[in-house]
């Protein structure tokens, strides 16, 4: 018997469902922020580790509503979960 999460129940599968609902505006900044953290990124690889915790910094930040430059963050982290870095 495997020990291993369902595969929908991976930390990245999540994240990258919710960063999702984030870029078709399903989520605002503060959900999505909260979402991630606690997902937290202790089951990612370090590249993964480092997109979140940079996207969580840029969060963060950020004032309610606010997307411009966090789209491009949000694709990144979805491509760097996605593909690796």
């Amino acid at each position: 018997m495997s020990t291993s999460p369902e595969p929908s129940q991976r930390a990245d599968d999540q994240l990258v469902t919710h960063l999702s609902h984030w870029l078709t505006r399903q989520l605002g900044n503060d959900e999505l922020r909260r979402k991630v953290q606690e997902i937290g990124t202790d089951e990612l690889a370090p590249g993964g580790r480092r997109a979140v915790d940079e996207l969580l910094a840029e969060l963060g930040t950020a004032v309610p509503g606010e997307r411009g430059q966090l789209e491009v963050l949000v694709r990144e982290t979805v491509e760097t979960l996605v593909y690796g870095d």
